[in-house]
């Protein structure tokens, strides 16, 4: 996602029926929540200028990347949101692979988009090495910032596409 999409959102929009007007969920895990957390900054201040203010996302946390995906679905299948936006920050502990843990998660992802009909959009990281000290938390904290923006941008880049698919389709 390294791509701006200059679109914007219609917020009075219906983008699915019995959406409540496009509501968009965002998940993210508590893992590092602080560096997590700027994701969920940075996708709020971009979303908010391009159309779809805060009142239009619901949030929630989860433990762990681990968890985002059920809890992706169990909002898809609600039909209450227009689109998901998933965040989490999945790094090698020493206990379990973490390649091994990201690629169920985006694979998962994936899979709750294509049965459930409804946009995931992922934010959710897996550096090749992440330390806990001062200059990788910078880093990745900055970094989450940026994937925030984009995730933002790609939200509603897709839920514009969508909404035409839905009218050629009708």
């Amino acid at each position: 996602m390294n791509q701006r999409y200059p679109e914007t959102i219609d917020p009075t929009e219906r983008a699915t029926p019995g959406d409540e007007a496009g509501r968009v969920a965002f998940i993210q895990s508590c893992w590092h929540k602080d560096i997590v957390d700027q994701c969920r900054l940075a996708f709020v201040a971009e979303m908010a200028k391009l159309g779809c203010p805060e009142s239009r996302i619901d949030f929630f946390e989860v433990p762990g990347g681990f968890e985002i995906p059920l809890h992706a679905k169990i909002l898809a299948k609600s039909g209450r949101y227009a689109a998901i936006v998933a965040s989490g920050f999945i790094v090698d502990g020493g206990i379990y692979r973490h390649e091994f843990v990201a690629d169920a998660v985006i694979s998962s992802l994936m899979r709750v988009q294509l049965e459930t009909e409804v946009p995931v959009i992922s934010a959710v990281l897996t550096p090749q090495s992440f330390h806990d000290h001062d200059e990788h938390r910078k880093f990745f904290r900055e970094h989450f910032l940026v994937k925030g923006a984009e995730a933002a941008a790609a939200c509603a880049s897709t839920l514009k596409a969508m909404s035409r698919l839905k009218q050629l389709c009708a």
